[in-house]
């Protein structure tokens, strides 16, 4: 299992986390095998946003003996009402919804405590300004959660609840379908297949913004619905008419800016094993490239994806890096110190770039790595 830090945290998590999903199924018959097999992959993160008080007890009883084995993504504001979830912000029944989760999990803290499901502005400036935000503060400083997180689908409220400087674990949704769309309160309209008739051109410039100022700001991501429900795993199903592997859906989110974890939703225990199968594939399995290239009537052309298909540089460049170091000096409108540290510490600078462009011709989106790293030497300096 690979690990990676989770923003500014501190925290070192497991690249494959483990979703709730499973813990829900089958009355909760799943719980402790599901447990069983993260644990033993060396998953190290779990996140629960289910209110269901079986469903926490479940768990809690599951984690006795290994609680120190995991970290806890918990949710504030998902409270259990008429036998049903249900999201709220009347303060008093998010402060019952929590000392309920501790209760039952068994435990006195979480170390993520995730403000649940902001998806409109007008929503977090309630949170803001309100009682929501005061509870998780005081919740932090007396120690019972580690850090304030928020889980939004909205690409524009997630980026003001980053800047706040108050949050410092953003749960998002995050595929190569729900990235062509644009920023909305209704997060429905993402898998809604009415979008995906016209042409769609790389990538939202809100999603892009939000993934670049995570990774300024040391916001580490948590990852959402990576197979967008499962829907695009199955052709007949995805948005984009084409299927894409678990293997392909899981690095496309992996290389993400910010991207610290994928929160792998597993109904079985033989899901949860797909996914933990992605740590011993190989480069072939785990590309996305040629299937996005692929897709009907969507077209990343000139936009770096990331993918590294431009590897090997016969100068030793990390294009990849480097181009993401660029995208965040061009988002930010400058160079921020902690992006000229991470660029000094590359082994090989852009200004070694020989412009031999046979970077170019293995780019399956036709980016103009060449003018990149010209920019990028401009920008950086030798």
């Amino acid at each position: 299992m690979e690990y990676r830090e989770l923003g500014r945290t501190g925290l070192k998590v497991s690249e494959i986390a483990l979703g709730c999903e499973g813990f829900v199924d089958n009355e909760g018959s799943n719980t402790e095998a599901l447990l069983d097999t993260a644990l033993a992959a060396g998953v190290n993160y779990i996140d629960l946003y289910v209110p269901n008080p079986d469903c926490r007890t479940r768990l809690g009883q599951a984690l006795v003996g290994r609680r120190d084995k995991v970290m806890l993504q918990a949710h504030l504001c998902t409270v259990w009402k008429d036998g049903q979830y249900v999201r709220s912000r009347n303060i008093e029944e998010v402060r019952q919804s929590f000392d309920d989760l501790l209760l039952r999990l068994q435990t006195d803290h979480v170390e993520v405590g995730m403000i649940h499901y902001v998806d409109s502005l007008s929503d977090w400036e309630n949170v803001l300004q309100g009682p929501v935000m005061q509870y998780a503060r005081e919740l932090k400083a007396a120690g019972k959660i580690g850090h304030i997180g928020l889980s939004s689908h909205n690409p524009v409220v997630a980026a003001a609840a980053v800047d706040s400087g108050l949050i410092e674990v953003l749960l998002f949704s995050v595929n190569p379908c729900y990235d062509l769309q644009p920023a909305g309160e209704d997060c429905e309209e993402l898998w809604n297949s009415k979008n995906y008739e016209r042409p769609l051109l790389n990538m939202d410039a809100d999603r892009e913004r939000l993934y670049e100022l995570c990774r300024r700001k040391g916001v580490g991501i948590t990852v959402m619905k990576a197979f967008g429900g499962g829907d695009l795993l199955r052709a007949d199903y995805s948005p984009a008419g084409v299927a894409l592997t678990v293997c392909q859906c899981l690095h496309y989110a992996l290389s993400r800016p910010a991207v610290a974890t994928v929160m792998a939703g597993a109904h079985t225990v033989a899901q949860l094993q797909q996914s933990l199968a992605y740590e011993t594939t190989g480069e072939n399995e785990r590309d996305y490239a040629a299937a996005l290239a692929s897709f009907p009537r969507i077209s990343w052309e000139g936009h770096c994806m990331y993918c590294g298909h431009c590897a090997p540089c016969p100068q030793g460049i990390d294009v990849a890096a480097v181009t993401q170091f660029l995208n965040l000096a061009i988002a930010q409108g400058n160079v921020p110190e902690t992006v000229r540290d991470h660029y000094a510490l590359l082994s090989h600078k852009a200004g070694e770039c020989i412009a031999c462009g046979a970077c170019e011709t293995r780019c399956p989106f036709g980016v103009q790595i060449v003018e990149n790293m010209k920019q990028a030497k401009t920008m950086f300096g030798k």
